[in-house]
């Protein structure tokens, strides 16, 4: 089992729904296990957001022998009025990865499969 370092105290630019959602986005695949590693969060947690996320339809998943595979939904708009008229693909193109920061990396991908509806390469 992975550990989940303490809480965070104080304030975060990033909420614990996009830092999921970025997760997700950057691989399609993965376990929520790696996902609360990744984002220090329990998994318990992120369970809660990706049931969150599925249930305002920014997320949804296929179940495909024991593994999920995720796809967000790129044009759905943000929630919070500030940020009227801003989409997921917006958000996700700040906080996924660039291609030229995967190079070298094994299983990295161009584009987030999940973000653009295909397939991961």
């Amino acid at each position: 089992m992975v550990a989940v370092p303490g809480s965070h105290t104080g304030w975060t630019f990033i909420t614990n729904h996009a830092r999921v959602l970025a997760a997700i986005a950057d691989n399609p695949n993965i376990r929520i296990r790696d996902i609360a590693a990744h984002c220090r969060l329990t998994e318990r947690a992120v369970q809660r957001i990706i049931s969150d996320l599925e249930q305002d339809g920014y997320l949804s998943h296929t179940r495909e022998g024991r593994t999920n595979t995720y796809r967000v939904e790129p044009d759905k708009v943000l929630r919070h009025p500030a940020e009227a008229g801003l989409t997921v693909a917006a958000l996700l193109s700040l906080l996924v990865r660039d291609e030229t920061d995967r190079i070298g990396e094994p299983g990295g991908r161009s584009t987030p499969a999940a973000v653009t509806g295909g397939t991961s390469q």
